[in-house]
């Protein structure tokens, strides 16, 4: 596909026919995954992928009990083959921004190069939630690339039940679920009732200084 048809083609996908997926597929997914940047080339993410019945169904019962499914609006969703849990690991950004090469750049000065990589809360934006969540983004461009559905949704209340249920380390966050698998056309009830349209680009972009505007 186009690149810029498969950026406005994608559209998250609530509904699956329960077909498995190759594992081949969704491992090419996961290598262009990689290929996302990451700051100081860290690549500090993490993919749990959960590709057989078992660990689905397993990954569901931790997060959306029985009483609860008869009133899921979206039942599509959980014939999904393939759920991906992306991680983001802040250890490794510590670890390697105390690397030499970076202890050396002359962007930063020397208490700041010493803090990066010293400790996470030294860090005034969290570059692994960043780099996880472009990773991510590029999983789903895949998806579309691939001709398959794909569903970005949060853990929420759950994240500590789906850490223990698959032994997740405590070091890493998760930051969501990525649902993979062929779409369910013939499903109407996935699509949402209330379509929001996109701002133009004049509310969203600001040149020169906030709120400038080409004129």
């Amino acid at each position: 596909m186009e690149f810029l048809d498969v950026v406005y083609g994608r559209r998250m996908c609530r509904s699956f026919d329960a077909s498995a997926l190759e594992r081949a597929i969704v491992d090419r997914l996961l290598l262009a995954a990689q290929r996302a940047p990451a700051a100081g080339n860290t690549q500090g993410w993490q993919f749990l992928v959960l590709d057989d019945p078992d660990a689905v169904a397993r990954y569901w019962d931790a997060t959306l009990p029985e009483t609860r499914r008869a009133r899921f609006p979206w039942p599509g969703l959980l014939r999904a083959p393939v759920l991906v849990v992306p991680c983001a690991d802040a250890s490794a950004y510590v670890s390697r921004y105390g690397e030499d090469d970076k202890a050396q750049r002359v962007a930063a000065s020397g208490s700041e190069k010493v803090a990066l990589a010293s400790s996470a809360a030294a860090w005034t934006v969290p570059y692994w939630m960043v780099d996880t969540a472009m990773a991510t983004m590029t999983l789903l461009l895949g998806a579309v690339d691939a001709g398959l559905g794909a569903c970005f949704f949060g853990q929420f209340e759950h994240e500590a039940a789906v850490r223990a249920a698959f032994d997740i380390p405590a070091a890493l966050q998760p930051i969501g679920t990525v649902a993979l698998g062929r779409p369910d056309h013939a499903d109407r009830s996935s699509r949402s009732a209330r379509q929001r349209p996109r701002p133009p680009l004049d509310q969203v972009v600001h040149r020169g200084r906030w709120g400038s505007a080409d004129r």
